[in-house]
């Protein structure tokens, strides 16, 4: 079996982020071996510690304020101006860390502003400079406690609109949820005028907003870690968890490569469940087959209703697509509970899988995520810093890479009315 040949950093808590250049290199169809190649050591120029110092994880992170390397031959051609005492960022409390490295990214401070919590849990913010005539960016993704979170972003864009500000931008990542018209509405009517969201759980979510939004992906910053794994092209695939993901894996399989997909079928029962249930079910003179999968809800209003628990159930999950002695890349949105990609993964060794990678951008993490995502299935686990990850979540095949610079960038063009798509094109 392959494996990588990698040596984990070490971190001190006085190199804030020791940041790792990594040399963008092609998929070598002759190489069988990964190589991670460290190019130069760069240390964040920060006040504060960023507390990734228990070297459990691996975090190759903003490289000399540089663009991931599958986004820099992309840029456009005509400059963006790096000067204004009009653009100003400002930090929730969510993810104060990623907020640091993108004023970091952008060579600016973040703005001072006081947020704190009363006893009985109201939300106080206060600004404690100006900000008239100012484009506003307020860093507040809405990740656990998503409702404190989304609290505090609304009263961020309020103070910020009651003094005045040109613009508010609200800096923010989400995923599906019922509410979601609800929660675009009550951003808006705040007084935000733009949203700056990174990968949304479902792209239609922007239809949402009365306001513009601008939906950045954070794949290459994944992809550019990958490359530099220069992984054989001709033992890879990518492969997409369920089927509502298959645009996104498609996606991620062109530009490494034009790898081959392959896609794991299964049927979800709710939110955080991800189980494919065929069964039969025999009662005292009465038998059923269902065609189709049946909810484990159902309600069986009979006298056979204590029966119901004792029958066995049978999971089954199909792949679609080859992925014998291959190395897999699971690509998805998120990780919550970690149900489906876990699944999934034990399905691809079982379909003789080498070895899998799972990559996303959102790392959720609920319970028991750390339990399965330890099991043993993963050779890595790559994921992003849109949502910090607590020190007690931190596993040894755990990656993290920072969408700081990718974060920074889209606000230098946002603010002087370049175009965001064009660095994906």
């Amino acid at each position: 079996m392959a494996s990588l040949s990698l040596s984990a950093p070490s971190y001190h808590a006085e190199s804030l982020v020791s940041r790792y250049s990594l040399r963008q290199s092609s998929f070598l169809p002759n190489e069988s071996r990964y190589r991670f190649q460290v190019a130069s050591v760069i240390k964040c120029d920060m006040n504060e510690s960023l507390k990734f110092e228990n070297g459990k994880p691996c975090v190759p992170v903003l490289n000399d304020r540089t663009f991931p390397s599958f986004l820099e031959s992309r840029r456009m051609e005509k400059s963006v101006s790096r000067n204004s005492d009009r653009l100003k960022i400002f930090s929730g409390t969510a993810n104060p860390t990623l907020s640091k490295e993108i004023a970091w990214y952008m060579g600016k401070e973040l703005g001072k502003i006081n947020i704190k919590r009363f006893a009985d849990g109201e939300i106080y913010v206060q600004l404690e400079e100006s900000v008239r005539g100012c484009d506003v960016y307020l860093v507040q993704p809405t990740c656990p406690p998503a409702n404190e979170n989304l609290m505090e972003l609304l009263i961020m864009i309020d103070a910020c609109r009651r003094a005045s500000a040109k613009t508010v931008t609200a800096v923010t990542q989400g995923r599906e949820s019922i509410a979601a018209k609800l929660v675009a509405n009550v951003i808006t009517k705040a007084g935000a005028d733009r949203v700056l969201a990174c990968d949304l759980h479902s792209g239609q979510s922007m239809g949402y907003f009365d306001i513009p939004v601008d939906h950045i992906y954070c794949q290459p910053v994944i992809l550019d870690y990958l490359a530099s794994k220069t992984i054989c092209c001709n033992d890879l695939v990518v492969v997409s968890p369920d089927v509502g993901g298959v645009a996104r894996a498609r996606a991620f399989a062109k530009k490494l490569s034009d790898a081959p997909l392959a896609i794991v079928d299964k049927r979800r029962q709710g939110h955080n469940v991800a189980e494919v249930l065929f069964f039969s079910i025999t009662l005292p003179g009465i038998q059923f087959w269902p065609t189709c999968c049946v909810p484990m809800d159902i309600v069986i209003r009979s006298a056979y209703l204590n029966f119901f628990n004792s029958f066995s159930v049978d999971e089954v999950m199909n792949l679609i697509g080859d992925v014998k002695g291959k190395v897999a890349v699971m690509v998805d949105d998120m990780i919550d509970t970690a149900g489906t990609i876990t699944k999934g993964a034990a399905l691809l060794h079982q379909e003789g899988a080498r070895e899998v990678y799972a990559c996303c951008t959102h790392a959720v993490f609920s319970p028991p995520a750390i339990e399965r995502l330890t099991s043993g299935l993963f050779q890595e686990v790559i994921i992003t810093n849109t949502i910090p990850t607590l020190e007690k979540n931190y596993f040894p095949q755990l990656t993290v890479l920072s969408v700081a610079n990718l974060l920074g960038e889209t606000i230098w063009r946002i603010h002087d009315d370049c175009s965001v798509s064009s660095i994906f094109l």
